[in-house]
């Protein structure tokens, strides 16, 4: 792949037919995800599988806001979790048994959680069964269940990079005539590719392979990148919540409050007196 395509989302339709699909790229994005965590290889290649179908959904996005993707699980991998925002911006994290071998991390049933956060209106969640860790088919069945839309989806990731491909079946408009085998057509050209096509081509190079012979309309790529939205006016606000009496308490066993976040593993550190600045209305002068 070329440096200029190694994170990406790319949007397609078909002419003449009410079918949309995506296909995304992720390598410098999910890299930095790795690179501050140890995940064993089982946890990084779910963990890339995860932020590809986070990207596919990011197109959804239509105003600012946090789309979220949990793996919820009740083994010894308890949660994998990839976030989005409209400006493509991903992170993600796995929470699992680090005693745990590596045949023991286990992807059994439990729940695939959507949450759709707008910055400004209602949170959305929809939740829908995982069987066996195989996102791309509870993707598929939560958009046949909950959004009445016939959908397929392609993951794939080797623990370097990661890769996704997603059609769609839209709602076709009253009184508009379209493809009638389309779906069925372009659906088992898809079901082709292979996992090396889809992680090692560009997004142009897979589309051409595989829809050469469709009227296919490809728009304009947009960037993904990693971008964990940690800062410490967040931090604060947090520890605000938790009271001047237990923060003081933590100063005065530890001699200051260490804060990690999970995400990025970026370091947060507040001393007394940064703990007393958070309580203004204590200090009227």
């Amino acid at each position: 792949m070329s440096n200029t395509s190694r994170d990406t989302l790319q949007r397609f339709s078909f002419d003449d037919t009410d079918i949309r699909g995506e296909i995304t790229h992720l390598q410098d994005s999910y890299r930095e995800v790795l690179r501050r965590h140890q995940y064993p290889p089982r946890i990084a290649v779910a963990v890339g599988e995860l932020m590809a179908a986070t990207a596919l959904l990011s197109a959804s996005l239509k105003f600012a806001g946090r789309l979220t993707l949990q793996m919820r699980l009740p083994g010894n991998v308890s949660l994998l979790q990839a976030e989005t925002n409209e400006k493509g911006q991903l992170r993600a994290i796995a929470r699992y048994d680090e005693n745990a071998g590596e045949s023991d991390l286990s992807f059994d049933d439990g729940q695939l959680v959507i949450t759709i956060e707008p910055d400004q209106g209602q949170r959305y969640q929809g939740i829908v069964s995982i069987n066996g860790g195989n996102i791309a088919q509870s993707l598929e069945d939560y958009f046949t269940q909950s959004e009445q839309l016939g959908s397929h989806f392609w993951l794939a990731c080797d623990g370097q990079s990661a890769a996704g491909l997603m059609l769609q079946k839209m709602p076709t408009p009253a009184g508009q005539e379209t493809d009638a085998d389309a779906w069925e057509r372009v659906s088992h050209l898809a079901s082709t590719i292979r996992n090396d096509e889809l992680l090692g081509l560009d997004a142009a190079t897979v589309l051409h392979r595989l829809f050469h012979e469709e009227q296919t309309r490809v728009y304009p790529a947009s960037e993904l990148s990693f971008f964990c939205t940690c800062s410490k006016p967040r931090i604060a606000n947090a520890l605000h919540q938790m009271g001047y009496d237990e923060l003081n308490s933590i100063i005065e066993e530890n001699g200051k409050i260490d804060i990690t976040c999970e995400f990025c593993q970026q370091s947060y550190v507040f001393d007394h007196a940064q703990v007393e600045a958070l309580f203004p209305e204590r200090n009227p002068h």
